[in-house]
Order: structure tokens, then C-alpha cells, then sequence
């Protein structure tokens, strides 16, 4: 597989490699596995999401916000 990266990406890209003493490639694969993994935990959480509000299990608008600000305070 091959990807086009703008301009932009590639210096920004090449800069975070060399000030890394890393190939481009490898740093490059790492960022796709790292979306791969925040990805399949998102939608692992957006299916329990949805298999929570189909048993009813909702939360009201003020416990997601406590929920939010206690998450932002961690």
C-alpha cells in the first residue's frame, strides 16, 4: 500500500523522525497502529453504548457532564 502525505505532513513527519534518529516508516507505521487500536476501542465502546441504551441503561444529561468533568480531573 502506498499513501500520498501533503507537504506539510511529510516535513512534519521527517522532522519528528530525525529529531528521533527514526526512519519515517517506522514512526509512520506506528501512527497507523495507533489509530488501528483508538479506533477498535471506540467502537468497542460505542457498541457498549448501544447495547446499554437497548437494556435501558441510560444516564441523564447531568451524570454524563459529572461523568466528563471527574474524567477531565483524573
Amino acid at each position: 500500500m502506498t499513501i500520498q502525505l501533503t507537504a506539510e505532513q511529510e516535513a512534519r513527519l521527517s522532522q519528528i523522525a530525525a529529531q528521533a534518529g527514526r526512519p519515517m516508516e517506522d514512526l509512520a507505521r506506528e501512527a497507523v497502529d495507533r489509530y488501528l487500536a483508538e479506533d477498535a476501542h471506540f467502537r468497542v465502546a460505542v457498541q457498549e453504548g448501544i447495547d446499554a441504551a437497548g437494556r435501558g441503561e441510560l444516564l441523564t444529561p447531568s451524570e454524563v457532564w459529572q461523568r466528563v468533568e471527574r474524567s477531565l480531573r483524573s
